[in-house]
């Protein structure tokens, strides 16, 4: 389910993403001194798809809340829309790491302000080392203090928490817990800077596996959570009481009475155990602590509940079952603020038959569940589930009882009862955010509905993208951990990932250039075959035969016709196969490993790339030959692809900051190369539909040009670069796949590593690469501010066409009164010019039959008022403001 997510960072760091990280921050690079476009950005919809380790609500404004992934950074709920606003796309290539969140805090004394401590990895596999961020405007925009040290947020207990605080009485105080024995940290000038609480005694000393010698597993967890008493402290002064819990089986707990200034061991605390979580209720005076065996999120075998009496210092062990009886560790643990007599914990680590969730309304006397037994193996549930917002979360199965589809949940580390709201309850899971807004329902013994909260949340790596240039698929994903999508409406969340197999991770997938029906795909499987597919444009699949020795789904290319088939899989060399791969067989002359592509004209003609040196088959992958081509990168950190509609027309994106680097050129097949002088570094290369009155097709890379790091439109062939992104769309690393779209000019498919498939459009672009007409008649505008805070606000606004004609494109223009400027606009581009604001049709949504409506939001910054707009024109023609 969830247990291949670090495989797929791996993988990616393998391919070359430490030795091409430029060695400056991208802030400080250069300025490119190329042309620019305004182009909008969203996601392919997919919703969820990674693990969610921490829900944080705010503690005094309701509606307030937060989300952490551990690679695809940290969100804010937006209730009007009930959906997530991502808060990290600003986080640029070389900082890579900051896209995992290891803890968020919220202010609950100004709750416009934010901090999140984010990096990824504690090992080598993260250069950088971690940092605190911290917004005065509810994430919109950040200020960044570096750390000495690194921190974890894709690391062996992540889920436990949360390891950040803002002292609830004087919030320019905060705490962080650090990994990697670097002990506890605070800060007094609102996260601006950070100091050692050297007196604090115990770094921690828990780790998963000391005999891991690559340092992921070894690492020490360190200090996972930190938890205020507010009743000890006033407003403006520090809160006396701040408890600390370590990953120390014998010394899980510390307690702090004046500030900070000193620490001791709670006395008489359990023993044999790490404390997951420590959740105050200063009302009843109570902390509540959730243990388990190990550190998570994966594993745990063993598991307790209890309650500390902060006055009397009384310990109670308050599990639901005997730790005899558990076969895993506790977490999730929170109170009900509006009750506070009412706790829940999660089973996190109960992966089979399902995860489960305990319930108690007299502070852990008695309990319930989720579910319970009738008659093994059937099951008596408390709630139901509607998971028809993200169809796929069934997998596609169907299993014996007592496990059900879709599951609860597994890798249940975080679930938050809404301190405004009893009836409203969110846990994270492996996969989703899970959500209900009847909980309540559970105490009278009726059922609540379960669905998922998770939309605007986007977290797969991305590891291969095509657009074919027909049939039904918009868009082939190749995923880690969900395997990966059909995309027919990129709107839409699909119905279910690629089945019949259903791979952990798809690796790489490629489709018949002239029959776009036949498509290929392979990727990871624990038992059974690696490689699958289609005759019809991937609807249905059918898995194929492994040859002997394969262990991964390495790479995978179809001839132009689809006529055949070159796999580099993992574990053994490269093969070849005539058919649907029943039989293969192995390729002469090309490395075990080699990366391999078709050529997307003559079927027989196929390429592949390994240490530095390109070979080429002309019999269809039985014998390959290498190329005298020379000057390409010496490493397998590169990406190529053959150009389709010529023979034998190559693009090679790759190399490292120590050696060659950059974007080659081939037009005859790979026999020599020219390497384009004008970009810097190129990771990715993408062909997608032609300009108009252009001849050669539109090309994409994610590459440092002008010594700006970006992604890049080419439409003279390379011979000049358009920056299409910019510093607040940047994603982290972008690094494994880009491919344009060959039926709409313009539209590109990035890839991420834990934000989703990203695509974006340029102002203006259509179907046809033209320029609409502007709509006439009569029209309404609906102007809604959703949100707004000190300094910043959101908007959404509604455009109907009220007339008797379809529009084919339309152009919203305004004046903002107040001095406002827009920040960020989503299913439209913008333009801004002093007060005056023009938002612009997409290609998918310029189309408005009579009598419809078309929507867009957007963020954007105020001072002294924020007065709506009173006019809005279409096209010369004035609106109705509704």
């Amino acid at each position: 389910m969830r247990r291949t997510r670090i495989f797929t960072a791996v993988l990616a760091l393998a391919a070359g993403l430490l030795a091409g990280t430029p060695p400056a921050l991208a802030a400080s690079a250069p300025k490119a001194t190329i042309a620019a476009d305004t182009y909008s950005w969203k996601n392919a919809r997919i919703d969820g798809g990674g693990f969610v380790p921490g829900i944080v609500f705010n503690r005094s404004e309701k509606n307030l809340a937060y989300a952490r992934t551990d690679i695809g950074g940290a969100y804010r709920w937006q209730e009007s829309t009930r959906t997530w606003t991502p808060l990290l796309d600003s986080v640029g290539w070389s900082d890579w790491g900051h896209t995992g969140v290891v803890s968020l805090a919220s202010d609950s004394v100004d709750p416009n302000k934010v901090y999140a401590a984010v990096g990824t990895y504690t090992n080598s596999w993260d250069p950088g080392n971690g940092a605190v961020l911290r917004s005065a405007d509810r994430g919109a925009s950040w200020l960044k203090t570096d750390l000495p040290f690194k921190l974890g947020g894709n690391m062996p207990g992540r889920g436990m928490g949360e390891r950040l605080a803002v002292d609830p009485n004087k919030n320019s105080v905060l705490y962080l817990g650090a990994p990697s024995g670097k002990g506890l940290w605070r800060s007094t000038d609102s996260g601006a800077s950070w100091s050692q609480v050297t007196d604090f005694p115990n770094v921690g000393t828990y780790v998963q596996d000391a005999t891991d010698t690559s340092g992921y597993a070894s690492d020490n967890q360190g200090i996972v959570w930190v938890t205020f008493d507010e009743s000890t402290g006033s407003s403006g002064s520090s809160t006396k009481t701040v408890y600390v819990g370590v990953a120390d089986k014998d010394n899980s707990v510390y307690r702090s009475t004046d500030a900070g200034a000193t620490w001791s061991r709670l006395a008489g605390q359990p023993t044999g155990l790490l404390a997951h979580k420590g959740v105050l209720d200063a009302a009843n005076g109570c902390l509540y602590l959730a243990y388990s065996d190990k550190g998570g999120p994966y594993d745990g075998g063993k598991g307790q509940l209890w309650r500390y009496a902060t006055k009397t210092g009384t310990w109670t062990n308050i599990s639901p079952v005997a730790e005899a009886d558990t076969y895993y560790g506790f977490s999730g643990l929170t109170v009900d603020r509006q009750h506070p007599g009412t706790l829940m914990a999660t089973a996190y680590s109960s992966w089979w038959p399902d995860t489960q969730i305990f319930r108690s309304t007299d502070s852990g006397g008695t309990w319930t569940k989720a579910w319970d037994y009738t008659s093994y193996p059937s099951r008596s549930n408390r709630f139901t589930m509607d998971v028809s917002s993200s169809p796929w979360l069934t997998w596609g199965a169907n299993p014996a009882p007592p496990e059900q589809t879709p599951k609860l949940g597994w890798m249940t580390e975080s679930l938050e009862i809404d301190p405004f709201d009893s009836a409203r309850m969110m846990y994270g899971t492996g996969a989703t955010i899970y959500g209900t807004d009847n909980l309540t329902n559970w105490d009278s013994g009726s059922q609540f509905t379960i669905k998922p909260m998770v939309r605007g949340l986007e977290e797969t790596a991305v590891n291969d993208l095509a657009s074919p240039p027909s049939g039904g698929a918009q868009l082939f994903s190749a995923l880690g951990d969900i395997g990966g999508f059909r995309h027919t409406d990129l709107t839409q969340v699909p119905s279910l990932m690629y089945t019949s197999p259903n791979f952990t991770t798809t690796t790489s997938l490629d489709y018949a250039e002239t029959d776009p029906g036949t498509v290929v795909r392979v990727g990871d499987l624990d038992s059974g075959p690696h490689v699958a597919f289609s005759t019809d444009n991937g609807a249905n699949w059918f898995a194929g035969t492994d040859p002997s020795g394969v262990s991964g789904g390495g790479t995978v290319a179809a001839a132009a016709d689809g006529s055949r088939f070159v796999w580099s899989p993992a574990g053994t060399g490269v093969q070849y196969a005539t058919g649907f791969g029943t039989s293969w067989s192995a390729s002469a002359g090309l490395p075990a490993g080699a990366i391999v592509e078709s050529d997307r004209v003559d079927p027989k003609t196929f390429y592949g790339f390994k240490s530095g040196k390109l070979y080429v088959s002309s019999d269809g992958g039985a014998t390959f030959t290498a190329s005298a081509a020379t000057g390409l990168p010496s490493g397998d950190s590169v990406r190529f692809k053959a150009l389709p509609g010529t023979k034998g027309d190559l693009w090679l994106a790759g190399g490292a900051s120590d050696g060659a680097y950059g974007l080659w050129h081939s037009t005859d097949g790979g026999a020599a190369f020219t390497k384009l002088s004008g970009v810097d570094q190129a990771d990715t290369i993408g062909f997608g539909k032609a300009a108009t009155g252009a001849s050669y097709q539109t090309l994409y890379t994610s590459a440092k040009i002008g010594g700006v790091r970006g992604i890049f439109r080419s439409t003279d062939k390379g011979a000049s670069w358009t920056r299409i992104n910019d510093d607040t769309h940047q994603w982290g690393w972008t690094g494994a796949a880009i491919t344009g779209d060959p039926r709409v000019y313009g539209r590109v498919y990035v890839s991420t590593n834990g934000r989703g498939v990203v695509y974006g459009d340029t102002a203006g672009s259509s179907d046809g690469g033209g320029t609409d007409p502007a709509p006439t008649g009569a029209c309404t505008v609906t102007y809604k501010i959703t949100n707004q805070w000190s300094g910043g606000f959101q908007a959404d606004v509604q455009l109907a066409n009220t007339g008797s004609t379809a529009w084919d494109g339309w152009s919203l223009g305004w004046s903002f009164g107040d001095g406002q400027k827009v920040t960020q606009l989503w299913n439209a581009s913008y333009a801004q010019d002093g007060s005056g604001v023009t938002a612009t049709n997409l290609a998918w949504n310029g189309k408005v039959a009579a009598g419809s409506s078309v929507g867009f939001g957007f963020t954007g910054s105020w001072s002294g008022s924020n007065g709506r707009p009173t006019a809005f024109k279409v096209g010369g023609q004035s609106c109705t403001v509704a």
